[in-house]
């Protein structure tokens, strides 16, 4: 395996593959198939998301995939956001469609004429829904599985408020809701408003949430977007108010996609292999017999059921054909948080060895405290993992207050901004920088790195 700091890129590209994620041999370029451990980790993500939706009154529901041309021109600064990564239909079987349809890249053009029948009057609002889907964008650059895919799993929530004002709550409410599935994952992660011209198609403004990979390039994982009135208008999606008045609802969106994952992979994994936080890790224990006199399967198994009483994740790997000290390889690279060994000292003794992904040393459990050992042991990952995040995450931020800072930090720099694309673009130009915009969280002022004029806190970063 390749060394992780030496060359990211390729250890990514083939941890990807070994450990059982993804097959990228699927004869289309960016559409990847992907793979029994892979797909438990993206239903575990969803799992936590619809609990969380719920939770704040959010509902799932299930649109087509098929959108007609006319409905994604409606919006036309909407439509330009995607032009170019459309896929068309243009026949169907051999007859010529008399209107072009697309697959799915976003769904505010589903979604939103049929907003305009749902809703009449202000007793029908807040609309609050979310859907989990595959959406398809022509991807043209270089490919990258769970980075930068033509074919991907995308959870997207659309609401419609009768204010401005309470669409901004829900932002919020979105916010909150990112910061409850980033514990989940155990990744650190900054706020930032994007600038004008990077916002997405069609809002007011939008917010990313991002975080920076060993690699030291940023990765975007989630959006919160302000449409106010934008996709209101031209749907025609307007309610009456309690005088009776026609008036347009105020809209907001939150999206996400498998990239969540791309994000587990390069931030917690290490030169072993992968390193799957314990809420989303498909197998959260691995139990290993070690081949002695006495059989230590039934022993094995007998300890699996226990596990799986307390709502432990875990699979007994009896393989036969392989060393115990291949699989113990085999499964810190798949990232399994924790390793169970049993041998004939713990089949006699009815006891357990517990092995943490993310610490040296062993120790012995009797059978009767494993389910709460191997809890308390799970907690101790997950908080492991997010220290230990955090500390790198910290350590890819340079604080820069002149351009030649911005081009020598390893990761992000922080700098101050005047927010005119020209400056951002000169940024760019000497650093191979990108702006991500303006810090939410910290409300820093002073005088912009480039041209000298007042400006706030920002983020320059090479992008994925």
């Amino acid at each position: 395996m390749e060394n992780r700091k030496e060359d990211f890129s390729k250890w990514y590209n083939e941890i990807v593959e070994i450990s059982g994620l993804i097959d990228k041999r699927y004869p289309i370029k960016g559409m990847n198939i992907l793979m029994p451990y892979g797909l438990k980790i993206s239903q575990l993500l969803d799992e936590h998301m619809r609990k969380f939706c719920d939770q704040s009154g959010i509902e799932e529901v299930y649109f087509p995939l098929l959108i007609t041309r006319g409905q994604l021109e409606v919006e036309f600064e909407h439509l330009k956001g995607f032009e170019s990564q459309v896929f068309w239909i243009t026949r169907g079987g051999t007859d010529k469609l008399e209107e072009e349809l697309s697959l799915r890249p976003t769904s505010e053009s589903a979604m939103y004429p049929m907003f305009s029948l749902w809703i009449r009057t202000h007793g029908d609002l807040p609309l609050k829904i979310f859907q989990l889907v595959n959406v398809y964008r022509y991807e043209t650059k270089h490919t990258r599985a769970f980075l930068r895919d033509r074919e991907f799993h995308f959870f997207e929530a659309h609401t419609a408020h009768a204010t401005f004002d309470e669409a901004e709550e829900q932002i919020s409410q979105y916010i909150d809701i990112w910061k409850k599935l980033a514990e989940v994952m155990c990744i650190p992660f900054v706020l930032h408003r994007r600038p004008d011209w990077d916002k997405f198609a069609g809002a007011q403004y939008s917010i990313a949430a991002e975080t920076v990979m060993a690699s030291g390039r940023s990765l975007q994982l989630a959006t919160f977007h302000q449409y106010g009135e934008n996709f209101a208008k031209p749907y025609e999606i307007t309610y009456s108010d309690e005088s009776g008045e026609s008036r347009f609802v105020n809209q907001t969106t939150y999206g996400m996609s498998t990239r969540l994952i791309g994000g587990i992979i390069g931030t917690h994994g290490d030169d072993r292999g992968l390193l799957i936080p314990p809420d989303i890790a498909p197998i959260q224990a691995v139990i290993v017999p070690i081949p002695s006199k006495r059989d230590p399967v039934p022993y094995a198994n007998k300890l699996k059921g226990i596990l799986e009483s307390a709502g432990i994740r875990s699979r007994v790997d009896s393989r036969d054909q392989y060393t115990p000290g291949y699989k113990y390889n085999d499964w810190e690279m798949r990232g399994v948080p924790l390793r169970i060994e049993i041998g004939e000292r713990e089949v006699t003794g009815s006891t357990a060895t517990l092995v943490m992904r993310t610490a040296k040393g062993r120790k012995t459990v009797a059978e009767s405290e494993l389910a709460n050992e191997v809890l308390n042991c799970l907690a101790q990952v997950k908080q492991k993992l997010t220290e230990s995040a955090a500390e790198k995450f910290r350590s890819m931020f340079t604080t820069a207050s002149t351009l030649g800072g911005i081009k020598e930090a390893r990761g992000a720099a922080s700098a101050i901004w005047c927010g005119s694309r020209e400056c951002a673009d000169k940024v760019e130009q000497e650093t191979e920088m990108t702006c991500l915009g303006n810090r939410v969280d910290i409300q820093e002022e002073g005088n912009c790195v480039v041209c000298g004029s007042h400006g706030k806190l920002a983020t320059f970063s090479r992008t994925y």
